[in-house]
């Protein structure tokens, strides 16, 4: 069995080395310039989408844009090696992020569920609010929805 090599990530080349790939099937890409070309537009362009579909769906109930924006990230990370290092960036800081929290008293974590909790509330009530609320909610929710300000 092959040993698997660690890919050098201390270049600051734009995109990956074919060393660096893992897959066989890129490794072939990458040594056809014309076709390495198109994948790295191909993977450019859907990485991008990704990217500029999680603004554009921050606003929505629910987690938005936030796993848009990585799966985007790591699109990209896939190909590019600046997108590797903010991808790698990134993971860093949700591992500070998640051992800060899980040294925190329980109050303050219950207290920050329900602060998000309350978040969300108010962001489905401002997305009623802006585009109404749809005409396929049972009765009984209209009628109580009915009754919220800025709610028709």
């Amino acid at each position: 069995m092959a040993e698997q090599k660690t890919p050098d990530r201390t270049d600051h080349n734009i995109t990956l080395d074919a060393d660096d790939d893992r897959w066989e099937w890129r490794r072939r890409i990458r040594a056809n310039p014309t076709k390495h070309l198109v994948y790295r537009i191909g993977v450019g362009v859907v990485g991008g989408l990704l990217l500029i579909a999680a603004p554009l769906t921050g606003w929505l109930p629910g987690p938005g844009g936030i796993p848009l924006f990585i799966a985007g990230l790591a699109v990209l990370a896939s190909e590019f090696e600046w997108a590797q290092r903010v991808l790698y960036k990134v993971k860093d800081w949700v591992k500070a992020l998640t051992a800060w929290t899980g040294k925190q008293p329980a109050w303050l974590k219950m207290l920050g569920t329900i602060a998000l909790f309350i978040c969300v509330l108010i962001a489905i009530w401002l997305y009623l609010a802006v585009l109404g609320v749809p005409g396929w909610f049972p009765d009984p929710w209209e009628r109580f929805l009915a009754r919220l300000p800025l709610l028709p």
